[in-house]
Formats: structure tokens, sequence, C-alpha cells
């Protein structure tokens, strides 16, 4: 059901207008695998510096996309909390919910957990691989020196920089180029969300924000 296509989905709608259209026999009207509302919610946005496009929805596990569920964490409501584990990221709301987002995380050896707090946030932000990726893939010494903001940016639309104290803890909570990726462990450690997802988790959280990461 994962890979339902658009076109079957409004398939299924034309056949679902009854005395308007005709059922040919033996047909069964088969349900989406995800609810429809989510082709508006991951559309494509328009109203940013660079283009964002739409995602597709049909290479994604639906489980990952956004979802407001229950949550129960000793966790106060504005908190982050990522489970890398499960693949989701949480961002607590009173009275034990949360706005759960699918995410994808680091390649085992390059996890990370702890507490940090959002730092800095950034709208398409610079990436500068550090000299530690550098040495693992020479290929990236062009951008030693940054890579501006842009829609073949690998942070995405935006970015939340996590520290500890006063240091930078290099990880990032930012967007992908590679929607697909989402619940799988393929980064070097940051937690990447859909673009469309970081836009609206960019939006809820200020500068300062407790964020906790789970061990895997």
């Amino acid at each position: 059901m994962v890979g339902l296509t658009r076109r079957m989905v409004m398939g299924g709608g034309l056949l679902a207008l009854g005395g308007c259209v005709s059922r040919p026999p033996g047909v069964v009207e088969m349900e989406p695998a995800y609810d429809l509302s989510y082709e508006r919610i991951y559309g494509p946005i328009d109203t940013e510096p660079f283009p964002v496009e739409a995602v597709d929805i049909t290479q994604i596990d639906p489980q990952f996309l956004r979802h407001e569920v229950d949550y129960d964490t000793p966790q106060p409501p504005g908190t982050i909390v990522v489970d890398p584990g499960q693949r989701f990221l949480y961002l607590v709301r009173p009275e034990g919910r949360a706005i759960r987002y699918g995410i994808g995380v680091g390649r085992e050896g390059f996890a990370w957990s702890g507490t940090a707090r959002v730092a800095r946030k950034a709208h398409w932000p610079t990436w500068t691989p550090p000299g530690t990726m550098i040495k693992r893939q020479p290929e990236l010494r062009e951008y030693a020196s940054g890579m501006p903001g842009g829609p073949d940016n690998p942070l995405g639309a935006r970015a939340l920089y996590l520290y500890q104290g006063d240091r930078d803890t290099l990880y990032r909570i930012h967007g992908t180029i590679e929607p697909y990726t989402i619940g799988q462990a393929v980064s070097s450690g940051c937690i990447r969300l859909i673009n469309q997802d970081i836009i609206n988790l960019y939006s809820r959280v200020p500068v300062g924000t407790k964020v906790v990461v789970l061990k895997a």
C-alpha cells in the first residue's frame, strides 16, 4: 500500500462518485495508505527564497508523516525529544500530547545522545562539513569554507544548532533534500526531517529550547 500512486488515489476518488460514474464489475475501491490531507501538508511551498518541492509521500512509510499523538514523558511542554531508535522526534505539548515527526538519524558509529539546547536557528543555512567528515570524504574539501543555503544544500530549508553550555556539539536538527531517507540511519549523526516538517518545527520552537536525544 505504501507504493500507492497519486493516480490510483485519484482513480479511487472517481470511482467513489457512485451514481455519476459506473463501477466496472470486479473493481474493488481501495483506501489510500495515508490521509489525503497529507498531499496538502507535504505539497510545494512557493513562499520561500528557494522552491520547496512537493514530497512524494508514497515513498515514505505513513508512520513517519507528521502526527499529533499521545505522549507520556516527564519533559515539560516545549521540549524536543528525539528517539533515534524509533526514528521519531517529538515536540512535547500540554496535557500528554506531542507533535511527532519522522526523522532520519546517524549511521551506526555516528549516533549521539544527550541533553542540549537550541542555541541558534537558521533559514536556508550554510553547510560547513566538519574536518572529520572531510577526512572521510576528501571530495568535500571544496566546501570547507561553507556551501551557501539553497535547494542543493544538504541542510535543507532550516537548521537548529545544538549546544551543550557554550560548546557547539556539531549536531543539528535540519531539513533534507532526500525525503525518502526519513526513517533510515544514513546521516553522519545529525537529525534530519522532511523540509516541510523542519519548517513547521522551526516556527514552533525558540532559541533556548531544551533538546533531549535518547539512546538508540
